[in-house]
């Protein structure tokens, strides 16, 4: 019996962040960077590559271009909701990358409390933690 691609939430969002150097840049406007320049030198994104990868963001809603001089003309790159939704995901992957990926994690992210940050999923309904064991897949209603 063949097997066909599963239809997922997960490529389609693939499809528009998936690619280094726009999760990179989502990472820099969610620290507050927003000229171009500064999000690709803390990038290291080439210029082309980083332009073409703001340009998909904005194009999907992810990030605003807000000008910011008019000679010459000039732009910011700022998160919309749908970017500040991602917040989660890449403290999710920075949090994998600080324990799977370096030796040692580069920067310590503080809440306001003092205390480091760790992510931790839980169910908005029940409370409890969730787990792949403790998750089924359903239809939409």
């Amino acid at each position: 019996m063949p097997v066909e691609p599963r239809p997922c939430s997960i490529a389609a969002a693939l499809d528009i962040l998936g690619e280094r150097w726009s999760l990179l840049a989502l990472r820099e406007m969610g620290y507050g960077v927003h000229r171009f320049a500064k999000i690709a030198g803390y990038t290291g994104a080439s210029r082309d590559i980083l332009a073409d990868r703001l340009r998909k963001l904005e194009d999907a809603g992810v990030v605003e271009r807000r000008q910011y001089s008019e000679h010459p003309p000039r732009y910011e790159y700022h998160l919309t909701q749908s970017g500040r939704e991602l917040f989660p995901v890449l403290l999710a992957l920075r949090t994998w990358g600080d324990r799977w990926a370096v030796d040692s994690p580069a920067l310590d992210l503080r809440h306001t409390c003092g205390e480091s940050v760790d992510v931790a999923l839980h169910c908005a309904h029940c409370g409890d933690p969730v787990t792949r064991e403790s998750l089924t897949p359903a239809r939409p209603r």
